[in-house]
């Protein structure tokens, strides 16, 4: 039987990898070594970037909430008890939206959840 060299194999792999570290600064891009390092690296980044970009909207969101709330003399924390007593179930990204784009909207359901305590 004939001898199998992993050459074909091994270039694929390094090939794949480099293409993964285009663009990347200095021998990052070019030596395979610091590549596979730099490619293991930003996939950890961008594993926790997708976590931390959840957070980061409901921060948001929480904030543009609690900016009308207080517009309408409200709380946030007692808004939110107020809209789920009076069986309101909007997301915190829509309520958000309705803030900012509807503040005649949101008073009203500022008054719902005032009415609902």
């Amino acid at each position: 039987m004939a001898r199998v060299k992993g050459a074909l194999a091994t270039r694929k792999r390094r090939k794949k990898v480099l293409k993964l570290a285009k663009g990347y600064w200095g021998a990052k891009s070019k030596h395979f070594k610091m590549a596979k390092e730099a490619v293991m690296k930003s996939g950890n980044y961008a594993y926790i970037g997708r976590k931390q970009k959840k957070r980061d909207f409901r921060r948001l969101w929480i904030t543009r909430i609690s900016a009308g709330c207080k517009a309408n003399d409200m709380n946030y924390s007692t808004f939110m008890n107020g809209l789920k007593k009076a069986g309101i179930t909007l997301n915190r990204k829509m309520l958000s939206e309705i803030a900012i784009a509807d503040p005649a909207g949101f008073t009203a359901l500022v008054e719902k959840a005032k009415a609902a305590l």
